[in-house]
């Protein structure tokens, strides 16, 4: 065996040895997982977020990624409607927003969303503290990501100034507080909003 066969086994050798040292079972078998990821999870480059910007309101909505809730600059528009008050509106607008599917820049970054489009807001009705929140459709009937994104989204943008919001569902269903924790945050799938009744 001449000198260059012999370095060449002991070179595979030594890296057998090393391999094994870590932990990584050797194989003969090429194995393929895909290109890797283009893009760290959850981070969007300054380009697409300067693609984002525009006119409007500027706000944060809560997007799910990576099993978490993580914010996403948008620009909303508000609706003209004299009937209903600014909060209101901005709540509309937040809703409508959280149900946009995200642009092709945040799929690729692994943001995703959970709420689902149609859902309506309204204010308080008769007897409803004044900061209370109506949705079309009852929040014990979300999903718990849903659930998780609307309530971080509401109380992070001036619904409250303790990071909490009021909500119901339609009519007289009852009133309750739910709080965006950074446990929920974290963990919105499993941990739920710490939630009081109201009244």
């Amino acid at each position: 065996m001449n000198g260059r066969r012999i370095r060449a086994v002991a070179a595979a050798v030594g890296l057998t040895a090393v391999l094994a040292g870590c932990g990584i079972r050797s194989t003969e078998v090429p194995t393929d997982y895909g290109a890797a990821p283009s893009r760290v999870p959850c981070v969007m480059s300054g380009s697409s977020i300067a693609s984002q910007s525009g006119t409007g309101v500027p706000v944060e909505v809560f997007l799910v990624c990576a099993a978490q809730l993580v914010t996403v600059d948008r620009n909303v528009q508000l609706r003209t409607d004299k009937a209903t008050t600014d909060r209101v509106r901005i709540a509309q607008a937040l809703l409508d927003e959280l149900a946009t599917p995200p642009s092709e820049d945040e799929k690729q970054a692994g943001f995703a969303t959970d709420v689902r489009r149609g859902i309506t807001v309204s204010g308080p009705r008769k007897g409803d503290p004044a900061e209370a929140l109506r949705l079309s459709t009852p929040p014990e009937d979300l999903s718990a990501f849903a659930l998780a994104q609307i309530v971080c989204t509401l109380a992070d943008n001036a619904a409250s100034d303790d990071g909490t919001v009021v909500m119901g569902g339609p009519e007289s269903s009852p009133l309750r507080r739910y709080e965006c924790t950074p446990e929920v945050r974290s963990r919105p799938g499993t941990v739920a909003p710490p939630v009081k009744t109201v009244g």
